[in-house]
């Protein structure tokens, strides 16, 4: 894409001129190597450069994924990716991280709302089927909750954690992020578990998904795959139809720096 090219071109050379981006194979191009600072400039017409940059950056990664025929909205997947450079840039995971999953609760639990995706070789790795809380609603996901024993979905990012099994088998613990929306995640014990009740055939008998107690249930055929995929600090975004929702990891200001120095260093290596 003509847009994604020239997000490179003019990081390249902010930085040069401050000192002197299915499981897939990526593809190489021959190139030539300089040495510049990962610092961008913030002042003047860079910020605006930068702001331009990242939302090419983002558009670009949308469009090579397909993710608009795959059913995400570009609304959610930019949430979901400006939440992923809040992290990075808080040190809550790792720069390297490349694996993000969304959920959109907006969709009817007959429709595929899971996608899995790796930013980095810019593959949709599942799309899939999940089950949301049994008090959140029928078909639809219309109310949410932090409070335990609500057996309702919560909201926003969280952070995997590691893998255990319990009743359900191989299942993933994860860290509510967002302070009065997700945080009592761990203490409800809001995991991602495989569920008889989230498959094609319970749809077809249903008209919709069976409900978890809260919990993000997904096909229990893809269950292992999926929570040793996702496993130890990939972010994992919850998105619904609750106006009072807010995050402090959807700055898109600090979203932007922290791509700007990403896509700086990597510009500065491979121009």
């Amino acid at each position: 894409m003509v847009k994604f090219f020239l997000t490179s071109i003019t990081l390249g050379l902010m930085s040069f001129a401050s000192s002197m981006p299915e499981r897939a194979t990526a593809s190489a191009t021959p190139t030539m190597t300089t040495t510049v600072s990962t610092a961008v400039p913030v002042s003047g017409s860079s910020v605006v450069a930068k702001k331009e940059a990242f939302e090419n950056h983002v558009e670009g990664l949308y469009d090579r994924m397909d993710l608009k025929r795959k059913g995400l909205s570009y609304e959610v997947f930019r949430k979901a990716v400006v939440g992923v450079q809040n992290f990075k840039q808080s040190k809550l995971i790792s720069p390297s991280q490349s694996i993000l999953s969304v959920v959109d609760f907006t969709k009817p639990s007959s429709e595929k709302r899971l996608w899995i995706i790796n930013l980095k070789t810019k593959k949709v790795l599942f799309n899939t089927l999940v089950a949301h809380g049994r008090n959140t609603g029928q078909d639809k996901a219309n109310q949410f909750s932090n409070t335990p024993n609500s057996y309702m979905s919560s909201l926003g990012f969280y952070i995997t954690d590691a893998p255990y099994y319990g009743k359900h088998g191989l299942s993933l613990r994860m860290k509510g992020m967002d302070e009065g929306f997700n945080t009592n995640a761990m203490a409800r014990a809001i995991v991602v578990h495989g569920a008889d009740y989230v498959s094609e055939k319970f749809v077809k008998q249903n008209g919709r998904l069976g409900r978890s107690l809260g919990c993000p249930s997904i096909p229990t055929e893809i269950s292992d795959e999926v929570i040793n995929l996702i496993k130890n600090k990939s972010v994992f975004y919850i998105h619904g139809n609750d106006s009072k929702y807010t995050s402090r990891y959807l700055n898109d200001n600090q979203a932007v720096e922290t791509y700007a120095m990403e896509a700086g260093g990597a510009a500065g290596m491979t121009i």
